[in-house]
């Protein structure tokens, strides 16, 4: 599985958290930054992950800001991308079971980093359940038509 990371400056900290996870993990993981603390707009930072996740590049996308939400509108706003917004254990995996998310986004002013590494770990660790999820997920993939 290849991961495709990112944040805004509200979600650098949590951003290193989780990238110290994958590292653990084992997985292959790419950082599209930023590379600093100063303020920067997430669209321009959720466009890249999301683009690249649609584009088949990666596998799976991370996105961090402060809250998860504006990255979660931003990289929804790509055709077939399934962002999902997530804080807790049980959503992360109730979001890949049922709705095939691809992209998790988080908010680091929302979530601690210990209970962050869980819901990733979580995340990533959980199949999508096909059968009648399928049907579901093509009426999505109909209203990007």
């Amino acid at each position: 599985m290849k991961i495709a990371i990112s944040s805004d400056h509200g979600g650098n900290n949590l951003r290193q958290e989780i990238i110290k996870l994958l590292a653990e993990l084992g997985l292959e993981f790419v950082d599209l930054g930023p590379d600093s603390n100063e303020a920067v707009d997430f669209p321009d930072y959720a466009t890249p992950v999301a683009n690249g996740v649609a584009s088949g590049d990666f596998d799976r996308g991370i996105l961090i800001c402060g809250t998860g939400i504006g990255m979660s509108i931003a990289a929804n706003k790509v055709k077939g991308i399934r962002c999902a917004l997530v804080h807790d254990v049980f959503s992360a995996k109730a979001t890949r079971q049922h709705n095939d998310s691809n992209i998790l986004a988080m908010g680091e002013r929302v979530i601690g980093p210990g209970h962050a590494r869980e819901v990733v770990a979580a995340w990533l660790n959980t199949q999508f359940e096909g059968g009648r999820h399928e049907r579901r997920i093509g009426k999505l993939m109909e209203l990007e038509n």
